[in-house]
């Protein structure tokens, strides 16, 4: 069972990401909370989730959901445990942050539940009838813990690794193809903008 991804970048979404990871592109589904700290993240950039892995049998293909934080998992954990919500629906209500929810929680505040997508005046009452007293240690999630924007990634590097290992192109020639496209362009700044540089000029060859 996947627990934890660290990788590259390679695609945002509205609600997931794809992260390349050993050679194996992993698509992870992301709470807004969560997707908002990556809007200063580019393809390229490393990225870390602690996830959530969730597959049934009604539902056969596996769903990662990533969060920046181990503490967030677990209280994302408590949230599917009340009632009529399940790990889907409580991907879509996670638009506040959790330290936000965990106090609402505590306060017995349904009000500031209900601004939950998805989540209406009865499923507050159950959020607050089955988690308060149990939200203390998700109240003190300091503002400052989400992680820092990573270091740049070497896309270059990023891209020749799928050259070789998804496009099978050999390791020469990859080097070849990332080097030729970097000389025609050298303003080229993202994975993206490089395959298609390298996809011109293979296309004029």
């Amino acid at each position: 069972m996947i627990a934890y991804i660290q990788g590259a970048l390679l695609k945002k979404e509205e609600d997931r990401v794809l992260v390349l990871a050993n050679q194996v592109g992993y698509e992870v589904l992301l709470p807004a909370v969560v997707m908002e700290t990556l809007h200063e993240r580019h393809a390229g950039d490393e990225v870390v989730f602690y996830i959530f892995y969730h597959q049934t049998e009604r539902q056969p293909k596996p769903t990662l959901i990533g969060f920046n934080l181990e503490v967030e998992k677990e209280f994302f954990q408590r949230f599917i445990s009340v009632e009529d919500i399940g790990p889907l629906k409580a991907v879509k209500a996670l638009s506040m942050p959790v330290r936000d929810i965990a106090r609402a929680i505590e306060q017995n505040d349904v009000k500031a539940l209900q601004r939950l997508k998805g989540i209406g005046n009865r499923t507050a009452q159950k959020i607050v009838a089955t988690l308060a007293g149990k939200m203390d240690k998700f109240a003190l999630i300091r503002k400052e813990e989400a992680p820092a924007s990573a270091p740049e990634e070497d896309f270059a590097a990023m891209v020749r690794e799928v050259l070789i290992h998804q496009l099978g192109h050999k390791s020469a020639d990859a080097k070849r193809m990332v080097g030729d496209a970097l000389n025609r362009n050298p303003a080229i700044a993202s994975p993206e903008e490089l395959f298609d540089e390298i996809y011109r000029g293979e296309e004029f060859a």
